[in-house]
């Protein structure tokens, strides 16, 4: 089956989680993908979280955000850095940069500047406070716009300091949110011929995550705090303790809970007030209390099981080496395995599937550099002409 996104070339200027992302998604839906690297040191990403002198350069967090991608080394602070990339921005269908904003200007690979190269590019950038306004220089990653957001004002048990959400959700949001963008933009260009900027930003990016927030703020001027693991909407609707963990129980609507209730066995948790929805969501700390005295009498599978036969909605609160090795993600194709140096690894696959135009792990991540020399053969440049761009650090 061909990918929907085959013969598309795609620059990848950026670096770190968020623009990686969403390249590489890009990527696994066909598109031609090159990683463009500072020399020598590459990716700030390649060594991130680890300390293995084995994996340095080549870590399992930078494995997991580059797959089906290749990588070139270019200095676009030398004039022939610049003037390499320009050859490839002129071939290019996407370019993708997450730097500060003003710096691919500064580089002369701003989009004014490269749309006269090519008028049907699609011309990525991704800022942290996005590219004007006051806080448009201002340089950001996950948790400061978790924390800018509110999102980590909402984190948390409501008794401590506020909490980051455990994955770097901010990032990731706003690379799926730029994926988005580009394929809107690439059926734009196949209707009319034209290319366009797209452009988001981690504030954005949690901003939409914090949407249904702000709007119940603004129509009714109540901010929200910190609640654990429940939520405002309804209760219950959290993580309870069981014997041995924690069982996360939702039971939005009266018919539900009369079965959580049923399931449980615990008739007493139907008595006023708790036997109402408008009780329930006024009585909240005084009905978790009593139901958490229920769960503990059981494990965590057993209300799992209990709940599931009476169609309540249930899970248990998994560690990541269950969640990671749980067999329902092998069932769904959500793991891709593949060999790296004699090893079988495994990798998450695309948060999505398609029938007839699959995504695929072609490829894992490169090495810092590694089609370098094969890509400046490709535009032209003599084995001589390579050697003298190495000695010289523009490659």
């Amino acid at each position: 089956m061909k990918s929907v996104l085959a013969g598309t070339k795609v620059l990848d200027f950026s670096r770190i989680f968020a623009g990686p992302d969403a390249a590489q998604t890009l990527g696994d839906l066909g598109a031609d993908v090159l990683k463009i690297e500072d020399p020598g040191k590459g990716d700030g990403c390649r060594s991130l979280g680890t300390t293995d002198p084995k994996m340095m350069g080549y870590g399992p967090t930078f494995q997991a955000f580059n797959r089906n991608k290749r990588s070139m080394t270019l200095d676009l602070k030398s004039d022939e850095g610049r003037e390499i990339a320009r050859k490839l921005i002129a071939d290019a269908d996407v370019v993708i940069s997450n730097f500060r904003t003003g710096t691919m200007d500064k580089f002369g690979l701003g989009y004014e500047d490269v749309r006269k190269l090519n008028p049907r590019l699609i011309y990525c950038e991704l800022h942290a406070f996005g590219d004007k306004g006051p806080m448009s220089h201002i340089g950001a990653n996950d948790l400061q716009l978790q924390a800018h957001s509110g999102l980590a004002a909402i984190t948390g048990d409501g008794n401590g300091p506020p909490n980051r959400a455990g994955s770097a959700i901010v990032d990731l949001h706003a690379g799926m949110s730029l994926v988005a963008g580009v394929l809107a933009a690439i059926i734009h260009r196949d209707r009319t011929g034209e290319g366009q900027k797209v452009t988001t930003s981690l504030l954005q990016s949690s901003a939409h995550l914090m949407g249904y927030f702000y709007q119940e703020y603004w129509v009714t001027g109540y901010v929200h705090r910190a609640m654990g693991t429940a939520t405002h909407l309804s209760v219950p609707n959290q993580a309870f303790p069981t014997k041995d963990g924690y069982t996360v129980i939702i039971a939005p609507t009266q018919e539900m809970y009369l079965r959580c209730v049923e399931a449980l066995e615990a008739p007493h948790l139907l008595t006023p007030p708790f036997d109402t929805r408008e009780g329930r969501m006024q009585n909240r700390d005084a009905l978790i209390e009593v139901m958490s005295e229920v769960t503990r009498q059981f494990t965590s599978q057993e209300v799992y099981e209990r709940m599931g036969r009476v169609k309540v909605n249930v899970a248990i609160v998994q560690d990541v080496a269950q969640a990671a090795n749980h067999p329902q993600l092998e069932a769904i194709g959500g793991i891709h395995h593949t060999e790296i140096d004699g090893e079988d690894r495994r990798f998450v696959a695309s948060p999505f599937t398609m029938s007839e135009t699959p995504t695929a792990f072609r490829t894992p991540a490169p090495r810092l550099g590694a089609h370098t020399d094969e890509v400046l053969s490709s535009l032209g440049y003599s084995a001589e002409e390579i050697a003298a761009l190495h000695q010289n650090g523009a490659v």
